[in-house]
């Protein structure tokens, strides 16, 4: 087939996660980070979601915007194999794809109307701040989840076990970011980090510090094999 299509995006993420480095390589992983799908156009109408508040789940379809450009591989190394070895990008999740296209299911937490825009709010979602949407699908339990499904490479959820320790500064600068927000910020460093946003080349260098942005926020941080210190939280201006 030699036939292309075209798409113009529904929607768009607005999320905290304000840059590639630090997202969680898979949803569900941060069930309190908050984001939303404000849609667009045409599909900025309420007919078009009607009917969708009855649903918990949703699936979310969405181009891989950062990756556009970047090429892809036949064979990707997959960070959860320590990314060492090689496999079929057809059997990763890898955003260098040949269609640059993801899926994700989310938690439909709300729809809001404001002065005619509409925007539903989700949790769990693995999405950078701007990411386009494309399709918006309900998850449907009876079909979607598979009770006897398994994938041998990766059969467990890949969540560090170490206590999280704040520095003073960040305690404070959790609480200040908190009340700003009206959510549960410290909670979301927490998930976040349990993720170990750190390449997976480099998880043996345990002195090494990184930082990490959220929300308008950059958070400095270490892994041990024992603890996970964050050392310090700073705001930063917005982007745009």
């Amino acid at each position: 087939m030699t036939d292309s299509y075209s798409f113009i995006p529904i929607g768009v993420v607005h999320s905290p996660y304000r840059e590639k480095f630090g997202i969680p390589r898979q949803p569900g992983l941060a069930p309190n980070l908050i984001s939303r799908v404000e849609l667009l156009g045409q599909c900025n109408h309420a007919d078009t979601i009607r009917g969708l508040e009855q649903c918990s789940h949703i699936w979310l379809l969405f181009v891989f915007s950062e990756c556009v450009d970047k090429g892809w591989s036949q064979t990707v190394r997959p960070p959860r194999l320590g990314g060492n070895k090689r496999m079929g990008v057809f059997a990763t999740r890898s955003p260098f794809r040949p269609n640059p296209i993801g899926m994700s299911p989310v938690k439909l937490i709300a729809i809001e109307e404001t002065k005619g825009n509409i925007q539903l709010v989700i949790s769990s979602a693995d999405l950078l701040d701007g990411t386009p949407i494309i399709d918006i699908k309900p998850y449907l339990p009876y079909s979607d989840s598979i009770s006897d499904a398994s994938c041998e490479f990766a059969t467990d959820i890949p969540l560090l076990k170490q206590e999280v320790h704040f520095s003073e500064q960040a305690l404070h600068c959790c609480e200040k970011v908190g009340l700003l927000l009206q959510q549960p910020y410290q909670q979301q460093v927490e998930e976040l980090l349990r993720c170990d946003p750190r390449p997976a080349y480099k998880k043996d260098s345990t002195e090494k510090g990184y930082g990490v942005r959220l929300h308008h926020t950059n958070i400095r941080f270490r892994i041990t094999s024992e603890t996970i210190f964050v050392d310090s939280i700073d705001l930063v201006e917005p982007s745009n």
